[in-house]
């Protein structure tokens, strides 16, 4: 009897059998949106399910991230994580409804979007090195923009500032159009941007960029140096989108996840086609890579937050 019985018990089913949502925590038509809709058609074909986009903006991706680390842990909800969510929000904000350490396992760093050292045409300096001394000479007396206290790209400055041991003050703006108009009119001096929105301005003459801070050179800007090449060695930052599932996702569904985002990331052309948006797309890591690169960067930034006192409600 119990042999027929276990005979008749219908097999279990391939993942995945049913469509997939990738929860990006973003508004439509930026570069990370963009990113996750070519990855999600191209996930559609290495998985052969349909995987669906939802923009859940909102909070600083914690209106997303928390509908994520709440959802049933099957293999089909899927998270575009970044820095933002997984390292830099639960440092920064008092009170947050997930625990990114515990309630995520992200499977794969997709994309970095490499950050630009830009400075204001007016300031007498050509070179990264030839702005920290300008700096050190009027101490107090230059001005940086970012987007925001707490955002990325304050934290770089404020980390590029610690390496360098110049004191510029912070003047945060309210977006990035306003920030770079600050710096365009000499109120400010000095800026870390990502590259995309910086690149225009640069080709243009408006402003001019002093260094980047991945660890080798753009190709978008193959003759700017990067920050280490300036004379701090060691400087890195940059602010990247990955994939990232509830952390009692069962190992063999995350397993096949992973495996399908690395697919797609050795695609040539998918590499190709963000390269112009300054997106760099990773070569592929194991589980034990990815989780190392995040631990790296929640001990980078946590570094930042703490030596600045920066805590945000």
């Amino acid at each position: 009897m119990c042999v027929c019985a276990a005979a008749a018990s219908p097999a279990v089913a391939a993942f995945p059998d049913r469509p997939l949502k990738l929860v990006v925590p973003y508004t439509p038509g930026g570069a990370a949106d963009q990113l996750s809709r070519v990855l999600a058609e191209r996930l559609s074909r290495e998985l052969a399910q349909p995987v669906v986009v939802e923009n859940k903006p909102g909070a600083n991706t914690m209106i997303a991230a928390t509908q994520v680390a709440r959802s049933q842990p099957d293999g089909y909800t899927l998270f575009l994580a970044s820095n933002a969510s997984m390292v830099l929000n639960p440092m920064l904000y008092q009170k947050i409804a997930y625990d990114a350490a515990r309630d995520f396992r992200v499977l794969s760093v997709v994309a970095e979007l490499p950050l630009v050292v830009v400075a204001n045409n007016q300031v007498p300096a050509a070179t990264l090195a030839q702005f920290v001394s300008v700096a050190k000479a009027r101490p107090g007396k230059l001005n940086y923009a970012s987007v925001g206290i707490g955002n990325p790209l304050q934290l770089a400055t404020e980390l590029l500032k610690s390496r360098t041991g110049m004191d510029v003050a912070h003047i945060p703006y309210n977006g990035s159009a306003p920030a770079l108009s600050s710096l365009m009119a000499n109120d400010t001096q000095l800026m870390v941007d990502v590259i995309s929105t910086s690149l225009p301005l640069v080709k243009e003459g408006k402003i001019k960029a002093l260094a980047v801070t991945t660890a080798e050179r753009l190709p978008v800007l193959p003759e700017v140096p990067t920050v280490a090449e300036s004379g701090f060695p060691g400087f890195r930052a940059a602010t990247w989108f990955g994939v990232a599932v509830p952390a009692e996702t069962p190992a063999a569904e995350a397993g096949a996840l992973r495996d399908a985002v690395a697919r797609v990331m050795r695609q040539p052309d998918f590499r190709e086609r963000f390269q112009a948006l300054g997106l760099v797309i990773q070569a592929p890591r194991d589980q034990a890579e990815t989780e190392r690169y995040v631990e790296e960067d929640r001990k980078r930034w946590g570094e930042v937050i703490r030596a600045n006192h920066i805590k945000l409600d």
